[in-house]
């Protein structure tokens, strides 16, 4: 069983709009749809079993776009302290049976396809953490293995986030190589996106 974390708590200060609602291109439906539901229904046809998505930054808008048998979500209501708190919200809520734990943040869009591969490499390998690169570049969605959840909940924004977690277990981290740059595609600013949004397009058509 693996659960996955989606977090969107954060306020988009440098996008200057509610980075979960940007419209993002959904092929399966060929039409725009809100980067949350597509981060949701991505992750959905990923075989997920369970996926907590982390509310902060206006959530009372951003939980009506939240739907699914298998998706619940927590609000972070310290979400202006960083991510790790988000993770760590979301971490509460992960089930027991969960053998393993994807993080992934909504300005980051990534394909159910994608999110596969990495699922998979992580069942096959075995290792404790589980890390897409691109030409040598490390990218996400980043899988842990449930028995680091401890280390996780510690997690602070002056050690870095799962940076500190990851350099711990440095040795067991699996790095695989993806033919891809979406994992490295970030949304940060409107110039970013943009660019992302046309891009998503083209591949497409």
């Amino acid at each position: 069983m693996i659960s996955a974390i989606l977090t969107c708590a954060g306020e988009s200060s440098r996008m200057g709009t509610s980075k979960p609602l940007l419209k993002w291109p959904d092929a399966n439906l060929g039409r725009d749809v809100k980067l949350i539901e597509y981060q949701i229904s991505q992750l959905s046809a990923s075989n997920m079993d369970q996926i907590i998505v982390v509310l902060g930054h206006e959530s009372d808008q951003i939980v009506n776009y939240i739907s699914g048998d298998n998706v619940t979500y927590v609000i972070n209501n310290k979400y202006k302290q960083g991510k790790s708190g988000s993770i760590k919200a979301g971490l509460d809520l992960v089930d027991d049976s969960a053998k393993a734990i994807l993080l992934m943040a909504v300005d980051q869009p990534r394909s159910a396809s994608l999110i596969t591969k990495v699922i998979d490499s992580h069942r096959w390998d075995q290792r404790q953490i589980t890390s897409p690169t691109y030409l040598g570049k490390g990218g996400h969605p980043i899988i842990f293995s449930a028995d680091l959840k401890v280390e996780l909940l510690l997690i602070t924004e002056q050690k870095q986030g799962i940076r500190d977690v990851i350099i711990r277990h440095q040795k067991s981290v699996e790095r695989i190589a993806i033919d891809s740059d979406e994992i490295r595609l970030d949304l940060n600013t409107p110039n970013d996106y943009n660019i992302a949004y046309q891009g998503a397009w083209k591949k497409l058509k």
